[in-house]
């Protein structure tokens, strides 16, 4: 037997041995239930709460952190705001992270301070953060400014000068350097990611501190589709996320996440299907999107991993019913919510694909089984000492040589997971022997089953300091990884799958020697793996396949367009230079009589080339609904500044005294010459006429997206649309439509 081998086993039998020494463990109790919570979370303190990030302290509190909007109507912008819970039932407001004393010296006077993200290193809370103008380049000239506390709730102190400076774009002006997200890698880097729909996501290396940036940034993204951005590593990849369209369009806001992913954290970045965040036909998976219940526009996220191995997405959106903090077209009303995050087939969902949620749900678990008061972990252990601990954690438990749970873990599935300061040696032991973790030296051993895995850590780890350590039963797989504050990153992370693991209920034993704090034994959440239901198309209804040298019966215009022709089985429409949007309302469309009944599926085969990398706003076809010019969801193929998208799109009247309308967008799949588009319509239980959107390359495999929801009484008309600027393009190019058809919806 390898000699590594022998001295992890011995270590193995070495704590059981203490454990059966000591007074018999007292079977676990059943675990505490967790509570439920409903959107939005920050209801109780505020009414809006946007860009918000969160960890969890060591005094057992999870912190959340939001951008300077003011928290009601009227009130004060404020300098970024905090605020804590313990269960994600109750919230503490605790004030703005600056004042007029402490913020930023180097920040323009009026700039605002946006999307903080949160971190824990180096003994110390970090935060990074947009300033919007600074002194040296007034403007708007936005750059990326660092602060550090000892404790999550500060105080919090600047440094003299940005960690990401403004950056040119080479016209007199300055790409967007805003949305900071800090990663630690596997390699042993920082790195943080910064940037937006002006210059694109890009991606820098920082100085071991954390406070400053070195080399030459990576683009990871296009402009003109990604901002806020956020990277968590699972089962060896890294996950780069961002958000899509705009965030602050009121009631017609289609904000929505995707995600990329890489095993580099420079990336490339590519989607489910191949496709690279970082090029004209952009690609993406969705993370979350609007479903068509109150909850619109939901993005600028982070992540959070609760002491049962359960991911959470924590984001922002906007109740469509009250989407403004003021007036129309002022502030947008953007309160923080919570959602479960599965994933499927490799690729984060929330909520298996369903989206935000408004009903009551579980809320994240927290606190421990076994007997452990997470934030006083001696009290439940044998054989180790409690420690006064600091200000900012309270009492831990000193481990030096062997200590046990008082009280058994579960069998099965099961998470162990702390804040430790390592000595030379730890060990963790679950169900008897049946898996054991080590942090020693410079690697993490896992042992179970007659088979070892191990992963070096990086050559300058500290492990003097305050980090975070896991070890995670779930099923047949092992993994023990060490991190900063559990938050997606790492340190490093040993994995190994283990057939026919049985882990059975026991104390958790260690041997060696750390401190701990925040200690929680948890059964792992049961994992979901299925998509939720998609719509799916059945008997065909009706329809047109313009295959009789003319529009069929059922056909209606609004301005008609003599150019539409049809010819060869097929629709082709050149791209009129006009539009539908505000004032614009000067485009052809052309109607189809829907089918009867509250449920149906409409589908089209477009065939439109607008080219790559070139700039045509915003030339586009595709199908629409339609109340009238100032009512209605469009799907198009549309060129938005360099990147060709697929877009739903909605107009509505925002503010009725004067008419004035709003516009914006949800972005579905990804775009291609020749795709199939879908429109799944249902009507809600309040009569409304919603609709979903769905998109396909190969007619084959279907990519759902948003709702957008129409108001109740008129039923909308459906149909097809092809216009846009023709700058860029002469001849305009043709929209070439196959067919319409009308399906029942499984």
């Amino acid at each position: 037997m390898p000699r590594n081998r022998q001295r992890l086993l011995a270590a193995a039998v070495a704590v059981a041995t203490v454990a059966a020494g000591t007074t018999a463990a007292a079977a676990s109790p059943p675990e505490p239930q967790p509570i439920t919570t409903q959107n939005a979370i920050s209801s109780s303190f505020a009414d809006t709460f946007a860009d918000p990030a969160i960890i969890q302290g060591r005094d057992g509190y999870w912190y959340a952190y939001a951008t300077s909007d003011p928290l009601v109507a009227n009130g004060p912008f404020g300098l970024m705001h905090m605020a804590r819970t313990k269960d994600f039932g109750s919230w503490e407001y605790l004030g703005t992270v600056f004042d007029d004393s402490t913020k930023p010296s180097w920040a323009a006077p009026g700039s605002f301070f946006w999307a903080p993200d949160i971190r824990y290193f180096g003994g110390r809370y970090v935060m990074y953060f947009t300033v919007t103008d600074t002194g040296a380049n007034p403007g708007g000239d936005p750059a990326i400014g660092v602060a550090t506390a000892p404790t999550p709730a500060g105080p919090w102190t600047a440094t003299d000068g940005p960690v990401v400076a403004p950056k040119p774009d080479g016209n007199g002006g300055y790409f967007g350097t805003i949305d900071p997200a800090m990663l630690t890698a596997a390699d042993g880097k920082r790195y943080l990611y910064t940037g937006g729909f002006y210059g694109g996501i890009s991606v820098t290396e920082l100085s071991p501190d954390g406070l400053h940036s070195v080399g030459t940034p990576t683009q990871v993204t296009i402009g003109d589709r990604y901002e806020g951005s956020y990277v968590v590593y699972r089962d060896g990849w890294y996950y780069l996320m961002g958000s899509s369209m705009n965030c602050c369009a009121g009631p017609t806001t289609g904000y929505s996440v995707f995600a990329g992913r890489s095993k580099s954290p420079r990336g490339p970045f590519l989607d489910k299907d191949g496709a690279d965040l970082n090029e004209s036909r952009v690609g993406g998976t969705t993370v979350i999107t609007q479903n068509g219940n109150k909850w619109i526009g939901p993005g600028h996220h982070a992540f959070i991993t609760d002491a049962a191995g359960q991911d959470h997405i924590v984001y922002h959106a906007i109740d469509r019913g009250t989407p403004w903090l003021t007036d129309p077209f002022g502030i947008n009303r953007r309160p923080m919510l919570i959602d479960r995050i599965d994933w499927i087939d490799g690729w984060p969902r929330t909520r298996a694909g369903l989206g935000p949620s408004d009903s009551p749900q579980p809320a994240p678990t927290t606190g421990s089984a076994a007997g452990i008061t997470s934030t006083d972990p001696a009290r439940g252990l044998w054989g180790a000492t409690r420690l006064a601990g600091d200000s900012l954690g309270g009492p831990t438990a000193s481990i030096r040589g062997a200590a046990t749970t008082k009280q058994a873990a579960p069998g099965g599935s099961v998470r162990v997971e702390a804040n430790v300061k390592l000595g030379n040696s730890l060990t963790t032991v679950l169900g008897g022997g049946a898996v054991v973790a080590t942090v020693s030296g410079s690697k993490i051993t896992i042992v179970a089953g007659g088979r070892t895995a191990t992963a070096a850590l990086p050559a300058d780890f500290d492990r003097s300091q305050w980090n975070n350590l896991s070890v995670q039963v779930a099923g047949t797989t092992v993994t023990a990884r060490v991190n900063d504050a559990g938050l997606g990153d790492l340190y490093a992370e040993a994995r190994l799958a283990v057939p026919e693991l049985k882990v059975r209920s026991a104390p958790v034993s260690w041997r060696g020697s750390a401190e701990l704090d925040n200690l929680t034994v948890r059964s792992v959440a049961d994992p979901v793996r299925r998509e939720a239901a998609v719509p799916e198309a059945g008997e065909l209804l009706a329809g047109d396949e313009f295959s009789d040298g003319g529009l069929g019966a059922g056909w209606s215009w609004v301005r008609p367009d003599a150019n539409a022709v049809v010819a060869d089985g097929e629709l082709s429409w050149p791209l009129q230079n006009t539009d539908l949007v505000g004032s614009g309302n000067n485009a052809g469309l052309l109607f189809h009589q829907v089918p009867a009944g509250d449920q149906w599926i409409a589908e089209t085969k477009l065939h439109l080339d607008l080219g790559e990398n070139d700039i045509r706003n915003y030339q586009q076809a595709g199908m629409i609904a339609y109340l009238n010019d100032d009512d209605f969801a469009r799907l198009g193929d549309v060129a938005i500044w360099r990147t060709r998208q697929t877009e739903f799109g909605r107009e509505l009247v925002a503010r009725p005294s004067d008419g004035a309308t709003s516009y914006g967008g949800a972005a579905i799949g990804r775009p291609a010459p020749t795709m199939w588009m879908r429109l799944a319509y249902h009507r809600n239980a309040a009569g409304e006429h919603v609709y979903r959107a769905g998109t396909s390359i190969d007619g084959k495999k279907w990519t759902w997206g948003a709702s957008w929801v129409l108001p109740a009484g008129v039923t909308p008309k459906l149909g097809l649309y092809a216009h846009g600027d023709q700058i860029g393009s002469n001849p305009p190019p043709v929209a070439t439509f196959d067919y319409l058809r009308f399906y029942t919806s499984k």
